[in-house]
């Protein structure tokens, strides 16, 4: 952004992304939302316009921009109306393979990043676990040395497009936690094949974004030769660490996005809408939410576009990443709270759609942190107050 506006390319990137989307419309979405069905001809689509590169090295076949770019691009995927349903779909793509642009070596960036970009592999993400939830330091999961490479056993929960899946990039203790001075030490990241001879993967009921699944995985004796280390050993943890931020800003903005399609359907309805002989929308207790959402939609929408700034400048954006997802989530969900409430009963039927917006809302409330840890962050890191946990 330059300034508080979109430059030229970014505009180009919005309205490229657009044009995609308007191809899959509020009945496709829908659909998926039914069926389960994977969005197949919407990524291949994504895919095929270079969209899934967006971030990645010019080096490797992708477009070398940076986060503000990547927001854009997922807020207008998300804005369109396909939500997480379509956001999540594309999401890991866009900084997930961050760890291999970074720590990998020149061999595995040269054969990976392309087939990630144009979607002939699919990968999944595998770091959190059961018993340990954002506790990151405390993976049960165990990489064992062999002649070959590592012999991996453990769960991993919450892994989403698993089912697609043919490649995986995992975390798992290669050093016992007590034989390290950190417990965030001897932890190691892989990227190599999901093999279901030796992964399970069984996808997890939840209350929305039904096409996109996530998984609990059983993995037993996954063999990983040694080439497919993610930099050095023990340092897994930390190469997590570079792709949080960004993370955390694409969730911010695909929140906001989802806000504002639904707090389109809500304006468009309450204007249409004639009850006692006049639109509801003239009614300000219909009018105020509305107006609210908005305003708290364009906060948030400055703080992650502020952070993504910070981002791709190399400067440090802690606060402002981990700020913009907490008031992008909430704004998101209350808009979509008030776009449902505004429809009165018919704001519970599928068919106006804001139901679904509201359901998979509550996606960036939860993930990838839960807004107590955020504030558990800002109180320690900004306000400088006693760690509380």
């Amino acid at each position: 952004m330059s300034g508080f506006w979109l430059t030229e390319e970014q505009e180009a990137i919005r309205e490229g992304v657009q044009k995609v989307c308007a191809k899959y419309g509020d009945d496709y979405w829908l659909k998926t939302d039914e069926t389960g069905r994977y969005p197949e001809d919407f990524v291949a689509d994504m895919a095929e316009g270079g969209w899934l590169g967006v971030a990645m090295p010019e080096s490797v076949g992708g477009a070398g921009l940076g986060l503000t770019e990547a927001a854009v691009m997922m807020q207008t995927v998300a804005q369109s109306g396909a939500a997480f349903s379509g956001a999540s779909s594309i999401h890991l793509n866009i900084f997930g393979p961050m760890p291999l642009v970074k720590f990998g070596s020149d061999a595995q960036r040269q054969h990976a990043l392309p087939r990630i970009i144009s979607g002939e592999d699919k990968m999944c993400f595998a770091v959190t676990e059961p018993n340990s939830g954002l506790d990151t330091s405390s993976l049960e999961t165990k990489a064992e040395r062999t002649n070959d490479g590592y012999r991996i056993n453990g769960r991993k929960i919450w892994t989403t497009g698993a089912q697609r899946a043919n490649k995986i990039l995992i975390i798992a203790r290669t050093t016992p936690k007590d034989q390290v001075k950190k417990p965030t030490e001897g932890l190691s990241l892989f990227y190599t094949d999901l093999d279901r001879k030796h992964i399970e993967a069984n996808p997890i009921p939840k209350m929305g974004r039904k096409a996109v699944e996530c998984n609990t995985l059983f993995i037993d004796n996954l063999e990983v030769p040694a080439e497919d280390l993610v930099g050095e050993e023990g340092k897994g943890f930390s190469y997590l660490l570079h792709g949080l931020n960004p993370e955390r800003v694409l969730f911010a903005v695909e929140a906001v996005g989802i806000g504002r399609a639904a707090l389109a359907k809500a304006a468009n309805y309450a204007n249409e809408r004639v009850v006692f002989g006049r639109p509801i929308g003239k009614n300000q207790g219909i009018q105020h939410p509305l107006a609210k959402s908005w305003a708290e939609l364009e906060a948030a929408n400055l703080m992650a576009f502020k952070a993504a700034a910070l981002y791709d400048a190399g400067k440090d954006c802690g606060a402002e990443a981990n700020a913009s997802k907490y008031l992008g989530a909430e704004a998101g969900f209350r808009a979509c709270e008030n776009a449902v409430l505004a429809h009165g009963g018919m704001g519970y039927a599928k068919e106006y759609f804001v139901e679904r917006y509201f359901r998979e809302a509550m996606i960036a409330r939860i993930a990838p942190v839960s807004r107590e840890m955020i504030l558990n962050f800002i109180a320690e890191r900004v306000l400088h107050l006693p760690k509380s946990y």
